[in-house]
């Protein structure tokens, strides 16, 4: 297990964090350029080594109520690589990180373009907005409703 001291200086890597001293000896480190409300990247860092990296737009790590991974037993390159994932999920749009463009076409070979964009997903017919849907599901079973099948 890092120390806290070992923990701090590879976090302190990151020039994109600001470190916020806290309670009982505890250290958060916020990103501010986050495109989500959470700006907490390192959140109670204690000198006993334990804390936590908001991992909530993240997969594959074992995630808490709030998003969080403990970071206690982390060596030096998970750490890394853990903080480094945090920022960069926090500095992606939905549609950076899971980028939808399809083709759907009809009987008539018409073509319609389904593509997700910022938290949303629109379906277009050329350069025309067609519709605005909130899920992938409900984009498609409107694409499917009009005759359109995905090419």
């Amino acid at each position: 297990m890092l120390s806290f001291e070992e923990k701090i200086a590879v976090i302190e890597e990151f020039e994109e964090l600001e470190k916020k001293n806290v309670s009982l000896g505890r250290v958060n480190f916020h990103f501010e350029e986050s495109l989500y409300d959470k700006k907490n990247v390192v959140y109670h860092l204690h000198p006993n080594g334990n804390g936590f990296v908001y991992a909530g737009e993240m997969e594959g790590y074992p995630v808490d109520d709030r998003g969080m991974v403990n970071i206690r037993d982390f060596d030096a390159k998970e750490l890394h690589a853990i903080v480094r994932e945090a920022i960069d999920s926090l500095a992606s749009t939905p549609a950076e990180k899971d980028p939808v463009l399809e083709e759907w076409m009809n009987d008539y070979d018409q073509l319609l373009i389904l593509m997700r964009e910022e938290d949303g997903y629109n379906v277009y017919a050329g350069e025309n907005l067609e519709g605005t849907f909130n899920s992938y599901e409900e984009a498609a079973d409107f694409l499917e409703q009009e005759g359109f099948k995905q090419d």
